[in-house]
């Protein structure tokens, strides 16, 4: 772990680099851009080669969705508690989305024109459900599911297979419970690209949503334009900024927790309270042997967690809003007169009783959160990001009226005559 006070000399310098933006690495972004022409030039072929690669699962085209015999055994195979957990954590889901998906409206201008909008859900969508070390299947719900609760018809999900061409069953029962209507085996970049681009096999789709390592942040960021995509959702973070009102045992589990997720995660806990930062690392290495991925979360203490003595509290909103974590929590006393101050955050959890594995797992709203500092630009994951906004205009012979000398003056300065035409006409029969 990197400890800092404010006093050490070091501290500064520490915490400008805190200040970062999403900026794709050279590699990275090569890498990417040469997995996404394969796939352009030879589609299913190329999903099978990059599989081999990267996943080790020999596949065949014929073998690259789930099939309707995987789907009937995952769900023979998982267990009631795992049938009622998918279950409520949907429930919540579903009512959290019914919050935010915008309703069509209407209203007159001052010329009296009829004006507004209205929403529809995107016809095909794509969600990403990472793989790696454990089944995320609560990414599969927070995806899939706001997709399903915003009336989106077809939703195909990518996520990578083991070696043997398996996708865990826990898994592919939620996508189905979530609406999943097609599951595609493939991951990284190269699945990215196949919902973008399409294949043989794989229609094109409207939208990508999903969180992903940085190959799959970096193809989302090089195929807009092929495609929408939701936010740049990359390896997870956390920041937790307390003042003495903070439990150090509470804190150690959460900054474990976040390391859990291994990889690039990055773990950041600041306070200004020397002796709340001194039980929280003395907590932490007491907690850590208890834990069944101890290795996992060594190295991420090790490489991605940063520990910072404050000047002040006011000194780690700036912190905070500089580094503009995916999850914030913000532990004080004096709650109404700091979250006011907070601005930039993928999703905040307040005091010490709301541990961010609840907002992950069953609270309602996505845990895909905007990273690396892409939340000054976007915002997590809702339903409203997968419905369409289309304007409405409607005029009569009145408001042509009345809006005829204004968008004369327009025509007038914009050289655009036959705009001007198209509205007078109107007023002529």
């Amino acid at each position: 772990m990197k400890i800092f006070s404010h006093s050490d000399p070091a501290y500064q310098a520490f915490v400008r680099r805190l200040n970062r933006r999403a900026i794709p690495e050279a590699g990275v972004r090569d890498l990417v851009g040469e997995i996404i022409a394969q796939v352009a030039a030879k589609g299913d072929e190329a999903l099978v080669t990059l599989t081999k690669r990267f996943d080790g699962a020999t596949l065949k085209p014929k073998s690259l969705f789930v099939t309707e015999a995987e789907m009937a055994a995952a769900e023979k195979s998982v267990s009631r508690a795992t049938r009622s957990a998918v279950s409520r954590s949907l429930k919540n889901i579903h009512a959290f989305a019914n919050h935010s998906l915008r309703k069509d409206w209407s209203m007159k201008n001052a010329e009296g024109a009829t004006v507004g909008e209205r929403f529809t859900p995107f016809d095909r969508v794509g969600v990403y459900v990472p793989g790696g070390k454990a089944p995320l299947v609560s990414t599969a719900l927070m995806t899939a599911g706001f997709a399903k609760a915003a009336g989106v018809p077809q939703i195909i999900a990518a996520t990578p297979c083991a070696p043997d061409g398996s996708v865990n069953p826990s898994l592919l029962y939620a996508l189905k419970q979530a609406g999943a209507t097609e599951i595609v085996k493939i991951g990284g970049a190269q699945a990215i690209a196949a919902l973008a681009l399409g294949t043989k096999s794989i229609r094109p789709v409207d939208r990508i949503f999903g969180p992903g390592n940085r190959f799959v942040v970096e193809a989302k960021r090089q195929l807009v334009g092929a495609v929408s995509i939701d936010l740049l959702p990359g390896p997870s973070e956390i920041l937790i900024l307390a003042d003495k009102s903070g439990n150090p045992d509470f804190i150690a589990a959460d900054l474990l927790a976040q390391a859990e997720h291994g990889g690039d995660s990055v773990v950041g806990f600041a306070t200004d309270s020397k002796a709340l930062l001194n039980r929280v690392v003395s907590s932490i290495e007491k907690q850590v042997p208890l834990l069944s991925r101890g290795k996992i979360i060594r190295n991420v203490l090790k490489t991605g967690t940063f520990l910072l003595h404050l000047k002040s509290f006011e000194e780690g909103i700036a912190i905070s809003n500089a580094f503009c974590p995916e999850h914030l929590s913000l532990i004080t006393a004096n709650e109404k007169r700091w979250l006011p101050k907070v601005r930039t955050a993928g999703a905040i959890y307040l005091g010490n009783f709301s541990p961010v594995a609840v907002g992950d797992f069953l609270a309602g709203p996505s845990h895909t959160l905007p990273t690396g500092g892409a939340g000054r630009s976007f915002s997590g994951l809702r339903a409203d990001q997968f419905q369409r906004r289309t304007s409405i205009v409607r005029l009569d012979k009145k408001s042509i009226k009345a809006s005829l000398p204004v968008v004369e003056e327009f025509a007038r300065i914009e050289g655009l005559d036959a705009h001007g035409r198209s509205t007078s006409i109107r007023l002529e029969s």
